[in-house]
């Protein structure tokens, strides 16, 4: 039940991101003499837009950026690493004040010439990156010089195998063909279209009984019809106006991808100050669907277009016709409409407007279309009344449920704290359980008629509503809650937690625990993740957190979890090729960065992929997504795969 309920809440899918090799940073290392005594080593920086680089001596937290040295002969470091035009502004990843660059960056490392022009100088730069979503491993940029020249080695360009000496050559072979046969970078788009046009088609039949819509359908079909005696020709300029309706919304979709742009669309998903606003735009079209005041564009407006329809013949005319329904009916289509646009926004889908608008048009010049072609239907219709505002009323409420999701995310990039995840499942609570209450009668709105008489249909509404405000009672005390773990905050936020269900990796190495799969016969759960992966946290607590998916981990796979940020120095470092260049690894978070890079074609945490014991796929990955059925179907899956070979 509480999955058709949800279902029925909203028809949008979570995107699981596929396996992808980012290289959002160029670095390029120069050297300059200043005088016979004094030089300097001057590295700059070419961001990728959404990326930032962290500056120095950020203490805990991200990686910051720092240089060190493998030989100096003939110079000696004068002072620190210092830094350039960065900035200094809230970081949403990790909740506090830092100093980051963006787009381009400048260090500079001073150094005194003690043997005067016989001197050399080789180390390494490393450094952090993040986006609004996620932080790759903390990267190095070797560089020496002879006073002769500097060499630059990229530390995430196009990966080749290394030799047999980093471990097991058979357990490090690149299998990122045999992931994409799984799906790898396939599917996903075209399903996430399908539910967001579901979406819309959705919210354009919800527009279609409210009261500022239903009535119009049968006046303009009769008009059509009554155009001339040409009956064909009736239901042909039917036709051209559902089309022209499909044609204004879908053009409204395109019109605020160009407006935003792709960089905007796709930060929408985690920038604080657009969900702050997308809250408080919801919560305003909450309030009017309740009856506090009423969304309307300027009369005059409409009344120009409709004018002007009246004046003009043929095809244009059925144009303004539509929109002069797109004007009329906007005190009730658009705070649908700014609900799913603020919606299929926030997926990352560029095309994601146009594709919502076009279900919604569908859906709202489908009656035209079809009761011109069957005229008799109109007779059928139910006269407008009383439960059209019960249906505005209804929306009303759900528009406040999620308008809280929002907020949450707000809440969760600056570090209020006013949002856990109690709070939110106690308002939701409240919300439906108003509206169940509601339903029954029980509460009256200005718009309300006297005579509010329960019908069969209103009646399992409220029963369906109550269910769910029982259900998620739970959830006060830690229960998982599956069906709201997509909108809840993170289970972390949570301060009274009753539900221990913790999963432990068996292995943070990769070859020891392949090896110990091998003697048991299980398949491995491989978990790149990172100290200060936010994210990583997040699926921990809000996914592993599962029974299912608990028993899965602990009872069926073996689990090996790698850090790629992990300091601990190898007993000696290691050299690899990278795109014809050798790279130093020198920490076991840069040897498992680098598995992550050669074998699977990824960098970006948290990834999780699952493998037999000879170290090929049984699925494709999964990255971050919190949606715990998902998660369960893909271990299960390669599980069923396992057992299969």
């Amino acid at each position: 039940m509480k999955k058709i309920f949800i279902g029925c809440l909203l028809l949008l899918s979570s995107i699981a991101a596929s396996a992808q090799l980012f290289d959002p940073v160029e670095v390029k290392t120069d050297w300059k003499q200043l005088s016979d005594t004094e030089a300097e080593l001057i590295i700059t920086l070419s961001i990728e837009d959404g990326w930032h680089v962290y500056s120095t001596e950020l203490g805990d937290g991200p990686t910051s950026a720092t240089i060190h040295f493998d030989t100096t002969s003939g110079l000696v470091a004068d002072g620190k690493l210092t830094p350039e035009n960065e900035i200094e502004k809230y970081d949403p990843i990790f909740q506090k004040d830092l100093r980051f660059f963006e787009n381009d960056g400048k260090l500079k490392q001073k150094f005194k010439i003690t043997a005067g022009s016989d001197y050399s100088v080789s180390g390494w730069f490393e450094y952090g990156v993040c986006d609004d979503q996620r932080c790759l491993p903390p990267a190095r940029v070797d560089f020496s010089f002879d006073n002769a020249a500097t060499t630059v080695s990229s530390p995430l360009a196009t990966v080749q195998p290394s030799t047999p000496a980093i471990g097991s050559a058979a357990l490090w072979t690149p299998v990122i063909d045999e992931m994409r046969a799984f799906g790898e970078t396939s599917g996903h788009t075209d399903r996430s279209w399908l539910y967001i046009f579901l979406a819309g088609l959705v919210g354009g039949l919800l527009a279609l009984f409210t009261p500022c819509v239903w009535p119009i359908i049968p006046m303009t079909v009769s008009f059509f019809l009554k155009r001339g005696n040409d009956k064909k020709k009736g239901v042909r300029d039917a036709w051209t106006y559902g089309a022209s309706i499909v044609i204004i919304y879908v053009t409204l979709g395109i019109a605020i991808t160009l407006l935003f742009g792709a960089s905007a669309l796709n930060a929408l998903s985690t920038n604080a100050v657009f969900n702050l606003f997308f809250f408080a735009m919801l919560v305003v079209f909450a309030a009017s669907f309740f009856g506090a005041f009423e969304i309307t564009l300027p009369s005059r407006w409409s009344t120009a277009v409709d004018s002007k329809a009246e004046r003009t013949g043929g095809l244009l005319s059925i144009f303004l016709m539509a929109f002069t329904l797109a004007l009329v009916s906007f005190s009730c289509t658009g705070p649908i409409i700014g609900f799913l646009l603020v919606e299929v926004s926030t997926t990352g889908s560029v095309v994601a407007p146009a594709i919502g608008m076009l279900g919604f048009a569908v859906a709202l010049a489908l009656p035209f279309t079809l009761f011109a072609l069957f005229p008799s239907w109109l007779k059928a219709m139910p006269k407008s009344g009383g439960w059209m505002n019960v249906v505005k009323v209804t929306l009303g409420f759900l528009e406040l449920a999620f308008a809280l999701k929002f907020f949450s995310v707000a809440d969760l990039a600056y570090g209020w704290g006013l949002l856990d995840r109690e709070t939110f499942l106690a308002l939701w609570i409240v919300i439906f359980g108003l509206l169940g209450v509601y339903l029954l009668g029980k509460i009256r709105f200005p718009h309300d008629d006297a005579d509010n008489r329960v019908s069969v249909p209103r009646f399992f509404l409220a029963l369906i509503s109550l269910a769910f405000a029982v259900y998620m009672i739970p959830g006060l005390w830690g229960a998982p809650l599956k069906a709201v773990s997509a909108f809840a905050p993170p289970m972390h936020t949570q301060d009274f937690n009753l539900y221990e269900n913790d999963v432990h990796a068996a292995f943070d190495d990769y070859e020891a625990g392949m090896e110990y799969a091998r003697r048991v016969g299980k398949p491995v759960m491989l978990d790149f993740t990172g100290y200060g992966c936010v994210n990583c946290r997040k699926m921990e607590m809000a996914v592993w957190t599962d029974e299912t998916v608990g028993l899965l981990l602990r009872n069926d796979y073996v689990l090996i979890t790698l850090y790629v940020d992990n300091k601990t120095e190898l007993p000696q470092p290691m050299q690899v090729v990278e795109n014809g260049k050798e790279r130093t690894l020198r920490t076991l978070g840069d040897r498992w960065s680098y598995l992550q890079r050669v074998k699977f074609g990824a960098n970006a945490q948290p990834f999780y992929v699952l493998l037999d014991n000879e170290g090929k796929p049984l699925n494709k990955s999964y990255a971050y997504d919190e949606d715990i059925d998902a998660y369960v179907r893909w271990l299960q899956t390669g599980l069923t795969n396992y057992k299969q070979r």
